[in-house]
C-alpha cells in the first residue's frame, strides 16, 4: 500500500493523570503519490549522454540511493563496509555530486516503508492506531508511504532487503519486529534512516519513539494496591519482546516495595494475544487463593481475563478486577470498559513520520540530525474494571 493526501486528524481521551514524557518535533509540505521499484540502470545512447548518477553508483555498490547520498555528504551513521564499497563505485564510475542535483534531491518526495505483522486478528486494534498516526502525519508531510506485510521466517529478510533496494529514504518498524535484531541490524547496516516504534531496547544506531514501560507498569500496579489489593496476578507479554520484560519489571518493583504477595503463582505468561490471555487468567482464576485482581500487559489479554472471569461466574470489579495496558478501541467495547495505560500509540507513530523526515530533509542539506530515544507521556485510565477487593466468605471446610 502506497499513499499521500492532505488533511490531519487526532482524537485523545483524558480522564486520568499519567506520568513523565517529551514531545518531538514536526514537518511539513505536500507531495503527490509516486510508486516505483529501482531494477537497474538505463542504457542506450540516452545513458552515453549524461555522467553518471547516484542510482548508478547505488546500483554498482549494492546500496540505496539515500547510502550514496550519506557516504558522498559524509553525514549518517554508515558502516566503513559499506563507505568503501559506495567510493569505490563512484571512483570507478567518475560520479561526483553537484548542488544542482542536490537541490533537486531536496524538492523530491520523502518514501517511507512500514513494515508490519499481524500475530492475532485482535492485535489488530493496535496496528490500526499505529497505522491511522502514521497517515495523519503523512497526509501533511511530504511523504509517501509504503506499508507492507511482512512475510514468515526468512521471507521477512529477503523482503525487507528488496524494500531497501527500492529506493527508501527510510523505514518504520513497529512491534513485533522493533525488537527483531537481525532485521533492525540489516536495516541499519544498510544506512537506511530507522525508526522502532514501542521497543523495550532499541539500537543506538536507530531512532526510538516509545513511553517508560516499567513506569507505567509500576504506576498501574500502584493503583491496584492502592485500592486495597495484595494478591495481583500478572499475565506477561511476548517474551520476545523486550517491553515484556520491562512491564513484568515495573509490576514486580511496586509488589515488592508495598509488600503485596510476591509468590511465583501470581506471575504468568502471555503473548500479547486473546487467546493466550483466555488461557493464563484460566489458570490465574482456578488458583486455590485465587487474586482478586489481574494486570495484563496488553489489552488483549485484559479482555480475555474478563471473558474467563464472566464464564466462572466472577463478578468484574466486585469479584475480580482488571487491568490492561494500551488503551485501544477494545478496551471501550467490553464491558466493564478496561481500566489500562494509554501509550500515545497515534503520537508515536506521528512522530516516526516526524523524525525520518527531519533527519531525510537534513541530510539532503549535507547536515546531520543525531540519532535520538524519544519516551512520550503515558497515562493510567481509570474505567469501570477495577474497585477495591470485595471481602469474601470464608473457604467451606468439610468435616471427616
Amino acid at each position: 500500500m502506497s499513499t499521500t493526501g492532505t488533511g490531519t486528524g487526532k482524537s485523545a481521551e483524558n480522564k486520568s493523570a499519567g506520568s513523565k514524557g517529551a514531545g518531538s518535533k514536526g514537518a511539513a509540505g505536500s507531495g503527490k503519490p509516486a510508486r516505483g521499484t529501482v531494477t537497474g540502470r538505463r542504457g542506450g545512447a540516452a545513458e552515453s549522454r549524461r555522467g553518471p548518477s547516484m542510482e548508478d553508483v547505488a546500483h554498482m555498490a549494492g546500496v540505496s540511493p539515500m547510502t550514496v547520498s550519506r557516504v558522498m555528504n559524509g553525514v549518517g551513521k554508515v558502516s566503513a563496509k559499506t563507505q568503501a564499497r559506495v567510493k569505490e563505485a563512484a571512483a570507478a564510475l567518475n560520479y561526483a555530486p553537484n548542488r544542482e542535483a542536490r537541490a533537486l534531491a531536496g524538492s523530491k518526495p520523502i518514501r517511507i516503508g512500514f513494515l508490519y505483522n499481524l500475530p492475532s486478528v485482535r492485535s489488530g486494534t493496535y496496528l490500526t492506531e499505529i497505522l491511522l498516526g502514521l497517515l495523519n502525519q503523512v497526509s501533511v508531510s511530504n511523504v509517501q508511504l509504503f506499508a507492507e506485510k511482512s512475510e514468515a521466517g526468512e521471507g521477512l529478510l529477503e523482503q525487507t532487503r528488496r524494500l531497501i533496494g527500492n529506493a527508501l529514504d527510510g523505514i518504520i518498524l513497529p512491534p513485533p519486529h522493533c525488537d527483531n535484531p537481525e532485521l533492525v541490524n540489516l536495516i541499519a547496516e544498510a544506512g537506511v534512516p530507522l525508526v522502532v516504534i514501542a521497543s523495550g531496547n532499541p539500537d543506538p544506531r536507530v531512532s526510538a519513539i516509545g513511553i517508560d514501560d516499567r513506569e507505567a507498569a509500576y504506576a498501574m500496579t500502584r493503583n491496584l494496591i492502592e485500592l486495597g489489593h495484595r494478591r495481583i496476578g500478572f499475565i506477561t507479554g511476548n517474551p520476545a519482546q523486550f517491553v515484556s520484560g520491562s512491564r513484568l519489571a515495573g509490576y514486580r518493583a511496586a509488589i515488592e516495595e508495598f509488600g503485596a504477595d510476591a509468590a511465583p503463582d501470581l506471575v504468568t505468561e502471555g503473548l500479547f494475544n486473546y487467546h493466550s490471555g483466555l488461557d493464563a487468567a484460566e489458570l490465574l482464576l482456578s488458583l486455590p487463593d485465587r487474586p482478586t485482581a489481574i494486570f495484563a500487559s496488553n489489552d488483549d489479554m485484559a479482555a480475555a481475563a474478563v471473558a474467563v472471569a464472566h464464564r466462572m461466574g466472577l463478578d468484574v470489579p466486585g469479584d475480580i478486577a482488571v487491568a490492561g495496558f494500551d488503551d485501544t478501541a477494545l478496551a471501550t467495547t467490553i464491558w466493564p470498559a478496561l481500566t489500562t495505560v494509554r501509550q500515545p500509540t497515534m503520537d508515536m507513530a506521528e512522530a516516526a513520520v516526524r523524525t525520518i523526515v527531519q533527519r531525510v530533509t537534513a541530510e539532503r542539506g549535507g547536515s546531520a540530525v543525531p540519532i535520538e530515544h524519544t519516551r512520550l507521556a503515558f497515562e493510567l485510565i481509570r474505567r469501570q474494571s477495577d474497585a477495591p477487593p470485595r471481602l469474601r466468605p470464608p473457604a467451606r471446610v468439610q468435616l471427616a
